[in-house]
């Protein structure tokens, strides 16, 4: 009897790995929660735990860049945010993709804008070394529900000729503007946002002094500001004037910077989060996430 309870245990344990396993859970990934918002803004000296942005929602092998099932992945290892690249279809669907070609990224070709979104539902996304994955484009739409629901936060990079007008009434529609932040690429356009959607927060280069000073003429409230500091270093005196006046600020290793942690040691990510970045923009989130101790 008691060789008899000890096989079904085991058969009920095994089922019970087996069914994890399927659903995709992880159980040797231990998130550390956080109470700090993606979007903190308030003034603080480097007390918050760091904070990481998925560029193009990350992308490894098997996981293709703007794909929701390469975010779903990467949130298992806590991170919190992640930019994707939006664009419009022929028939007026936002999806998520980077290029505006279909070549490199997908299994299709031609140009997004010329196709409608059922012709897009036939292809398949290409991972970061070329190769088909089972993953379609999705629609902004659909991740912009996984992420309400998740508490996750995206940051917006539209790609011309969608407007931002569009996006924003997607967002808008979902009543997910707590989600979003507009990445804006200058003080001009980001006055232009803000004048037509004052409630949204807002990404605004500050890569040097004379930025920090338009931005601070602009008549933008600090609380609806990231500060993108660009993708190389400035001087920690830039870091401390913009959280001051209670900023968050955002470092973009992708490209070089990230290139330099997987050569060098990815304990350089520790180094710029000492020197006064809050958030680290990054092609490399789930390294980026183990080196600053996010996950174990």
């Amino acid at each position: 009897m008691k060789a008899k309870s000890l096989i079904l245990f085991s058969l009920l344990l095994l089922f019970s790995n087996c069914r994890s396993f399927c659903e995709g859970a992880h159980p040797e990934i231990t998130q550390k929660k956080s109470s700090v918002s993606i979007w903190d803004n308030s003034p603080h000296k480097g007390r918050n735990p760091p904070r990481i942005s998925a560029h193009r929602g990350g992308t490894y092998p098997g996981y293709p860049e703007n794909c929701l099932e390469t975010m779903q992945h990467v949130a298992r290892y806590g991170v919190l945010c992640f930019e994707i690249d939006i664009r419009e279809t022929a028939d007026g669907k936002l999806v998520l993709l980077h290029d505006r070609s279909l070549d490199r990224t997908t299994t299709g070709k031609g140009l997004v804008e010329k196709k409608t979104y059922s012709e897009l539902e036939n292809l398949r996304l290409r991972d970061l070394n070329g190769k088909p994955t089972d993953f379609k484009i999705p629609l902004f739409s659909t991740v912009l529900q996984w992420a309400k629901a998740r508490g996750f936060s995206l940051m917006l990079d539209r790609k011309k000729p969608v407007s931002w007008q569009t996006i924003i009434e997607a967002v808008q529609s979902q009543n997910a503007e707590s989600q979003c932040v507009i990445i804006t690429y200058g003080v001009e356009e980001a006055k232009r946002v803000h004048r037509a959607h004052p409630q949204l927060r807002l990404s605004v280069p500050m890569r040097n002094e004379q930025e920090f000073r338009w931005v601070m003429e602009s008549g933008i409230p600090r609380d609806l500001m990231l500060a993108f500091t660009g993708t190389q270093l400035s001087p920690r005196r830039l870091y401390e004037k913009i959280r001051d006046q209670g900023i968050p600020t955002q470092l973009g290793t992708l490209g070089n910077l990230d290139k330099r942690a997987a050569v060098r040691g990815d304990s350089i990510y520790e180094k710029y989060i000492r020197d006064g970045i809050d958030i680290l923009a990054t092609d490399r989130p789930i390294e980026v996430a183990r080196a600053l101790g996010l996950t174990r």
